[in-house]
């Protein structure tokens, strides 16, 4: 019998896949994921962004009938993926705070009549007592958390309403549960899966590497001319640019428009309406440049934003890989590129030192931020080291500035010892500051009352400034000599390499702090697909027609067809419905709506 409806799940989910999406097969992760879920067992799935998430859980969905309740951090959010699913023919559905009641009434009696497929709802309004009592009378098969990382106070983006999810397993025992996030660490990830899932659940781990993104980190010297050389050397092309504060954010959207850029402003301090306007120009024009603080990002699925540039620090990694996230969600060749100066780290420790929560939270964001300093000090491969904190093995990528633009190193492997030796005396429990102060022989009331001046370390480096030594540990835990504690209190600890150092099986070699200023250098600029010139031409004709479609409909063209799509339609020129059916992307209901006018705006072209 379970042989029999495998079977049959994998017939309907392969239909559903074809017939509803026009997708002809899985992603890497996908099918697995729809296989979990159809089997009824929960589901954690980190998946790098733009990999199709969304899809993991709306075949699954369809699949099985009855509802899907999917639960959504963001209005924005909710709204594009409703709109996405409506145009492919799936009876979707949102309540949330941007419909009026009698939006919000209409919505739930569909739902209530077993008319909707798909329920997206805000955590807060899901987990009420009322809303819980009501679902519990419907069909719920099956339950769906995107960005999964909020459950979690150890992840880039904690939203405490997300902590009373951990109540539907108790509420719907019966029902599998699918937590995705594009952005969890080792920790998260076990923080999700003790709190949602008490453990029990089948972990589904793709991978964090975007290797179409280019990763480069400059030093600030001058940050507006920096800046702006970085925009004018990417004309024509969306962007995002993300800056610490309010006043800065509306300070460089104006110098850059100033000097001919069309950039917008976007941050919490804005009226709701400023920033929907906002955040729908940059969704449906195309070259718009969105300035913004962090408030900007989470569910922004704009597939061709071709660079993200941190005008200041982020807080983490997490945060970081999030927010670089959302440039070459169309796979094609992105960059993400960061400045990194002393008074971004002063300010990202106050913050973190201000921020009304625990001790232990603020060591923990302390050590998140001592991985991201390691990281802008990267002495060898950028994303490898990226890789490497989310727990992931990987060799250069020969695409980030320290492969592409090697610096000057040093042999520093005698020095390197010494500060193992003080890692290995002091227990492998202290963080970098207190191992400087034993190298530099500083007899602290913390050094002296651990007897830390008795290492044979204590007072071996008071030829180097404390900056120096810093810089050093810093790229030892990027090496991966050391790593830091972020679950525990935030200690160095020695890893496998760094005890080859110790033995003298490795070396160690460094960029010198002086020498930590790069050349400044363009990078290529994004290379265009490979089509004809009356290819390219007739794809411009598609997209102007896309865009035409996006605003009569009011949705983000992507949500018509994506790139890829018209690529593929712009080399196949479908001549009848049957062949506009085989295009990429194209489902029965989008093929029906859509396939006279795109057939009609290929003959023209053809003809002209």
């Amino acid at each position: 019998m379970m042989a029999a409806l495998e079977v049959e799940h994998c017939d309907s989910k392969r239909h559903v896949l074809k017939s509803v999406f026009g997708f002809d097969d899985f992603r890497p992760g996908q099918e697995e994921a729809v296989d979990t879920l159809l089997s009824g067992r929960h589901l954690l799935m980190v998946m790098p962004t733009g990999s199709g998430k969304s899809l993991c859980f709306q075949v699954p969905a369809l699949v099985m009938g009855g509802l899907t309740l999917v639960v959504s951090p963001l209005v924005a959010l909710m709204r594009d993926q409703v709109a996405a699913l409506k145009l492919a023919g799936v009876a979707a559905d949102a309540i949330n705070s941007s419909q009026d009641r009698d939006g919000n009434v209409d919505a739930w009696q569909r739902a209530a009549r077993g008319e909707t497929r798909l329920l997206y709802m805000a955590p807060e309004r899901l987990m009420t007592e009322r809303m819980l009592s009501a679902l519990a009378k419907l069909p719920v098969n099956l339950i769906a958390i995107d960005e999964a990382h909020c459950i979690s106070q150890w992840g880039p983006t904690f939203r405490p309403e997300y902590e009373a999810l951990t109540r539907l397993r108790e509420v719907f025992p019966r029902v599998p549960i699918a937590a995705l996030t594009a952005t969890a660490d080792e920790t998260t990830r076990a923080d999700i899966a003790e709190k949602l899932f008490g453990g029990n659940v089948d972990a589904l781990i793709m991978g964090f590497d975007r290797p179409n993104i280019r990763l480069t980190v400059e030093p600030k010297k001058d940050s507006k001319k920096q800046l702006i050389a970085f925009v004018k050397a990417r004309p024509g092309v969306s962007g995002v640019v993300y800056c610490l504060s309010r006043k800065k954010t509306e300070d460089i959207a104006s110098f850059l428009s100033e000097h001919g850029v069309r950039a917008l402003p976007y941050h919490a301090g804005m009226t709701k309406e400023a920033r929907e306007a906002n955040q729908n120009r940059f969704m449906t024009e195309a070259g718009i440049v969105m300035v913004a603080t962090i408030a900007f990002g989470m569910g922004i699925d704009k597939p061709d934003v071709r660079y993200v540039f941190h005008a200041d620090l982020p807080g983490s990694l997490e945060a970081y890989y999030q927010e670089i996230g959302r440039a070459g969600r169309d796979g094609e060749p992105a960059e993400a590129a960061m400045l990194f100066g002393l008074g971004d780290i002063r300010m990202r420790r106050m913050f973190i030192d201000e921020e009304e929560s625990s001790e232990d939270r603020k060591r923990r964001e302390h050590q998140r931020l001592n991985a991201l300093l390691a990281y802008s000090e990267a002495p060898e491969c950028r994303r490898q080291l990226l890789l490497t904190y989310f727990g992931e093995e990987a060799g250069p990528c020969g695409n980030c500035d320290v492969c592409l633009d090697p610096v000057a190193m040093v042999d520093g492997t005698e020095d390197a010892k010494q500060v193992l030796a003080a890692v290995q005396f002091t227990g492998q429990m202290f963080g970098a500051a207190h191992i400087v102060d034993i190298l530099r022989g500083n007899e602290t009331e913390k050094v002296l009352t651990n007897r830390h001046h008795n290492s044979a370390a204590f007072g071996v480096g008071t030829g180097r400034k404390r900056e120096e030594w810093q810089s050093m540990i810093r790229q030892l835990v990027g090496g991966g000599f050391l790593r830091i504690d972020i679950g525990g209190y935030g200690g160095l600890r020695i890893s496998p390499k760094g005890r080859g150092l110790m033995q003298g099986d490795e070396n160690f070699r460094y960029r010198p702090a002086s020498a930590a200023t790069r050349k400044e250098k363009r990078a290529k600029a994004t290379e265009d697909a490979a089509l004809s010139r009356a290819e390219t031409t007739l794809l411009e004709a598609l997209k102007q027609l896309r865009m035409r479609l996006a605003k009569q409909r009011q949705v983000p063209a992507y949500v018509v067809f994506s790139d890829r799509s018209l690529i593929d339609m712009a080399q196949k020129r479908p001549r009848n419905e049957y062949e506009f059916g085989e295009v990429h992307g194209v489902g029965a209901a989008k093929s029906k709506e859509f396939a006279t006018l795109f057939l009609d705006a290929i003959r023209t072209h053809q003809s002209a």
